[in-house]
């Protein structure tokens, strides 16, 4: 999978609201009612993880906040990959 460009990476970001671009990753803080929900969102973006075989960074954090970092670490930077999984990572959010 080859890396994205930084004009691709600028439009896939305007598809997607609140990712921010930071050392060529993306990442997101999402925030729960709850730490259960929080752990709750983890599990399943772990499953959708797993099924991909793209593995972010995730971290619990403040009892009920989810930070995400997204990044092709075999490719050094963001791939189309990040982006597919971001999308689904949103997708699950918006069901919370």
């Amino acid at each position: 999978m080859s890396l994205l460009t930084q004009d691709e990476i600028i439009r896939q970001l305007q598809v997607l609201s609140h990712w921010e671009l930071i050392d060529n990753q993306i990442i997101r803080t999402f925030v729960f009612k709850n730490f259960i929900e929080a752990v709750r969102f983890v599990t399943h973006v772990a499953e959708m993880a797993e099924d991909l075989d793209h593995h972010p960074d995730i971290l619990i954090h403040s009892w009920n906040n989810v930070t995400i970092t997204l990044s092709t670490h075999s490719e050094g930077g963001l791939t189309e990959k990040d982006f597919k999984l971001a999308k689904l990572i949103k997708d699950l959010f918006e069901q919370f």
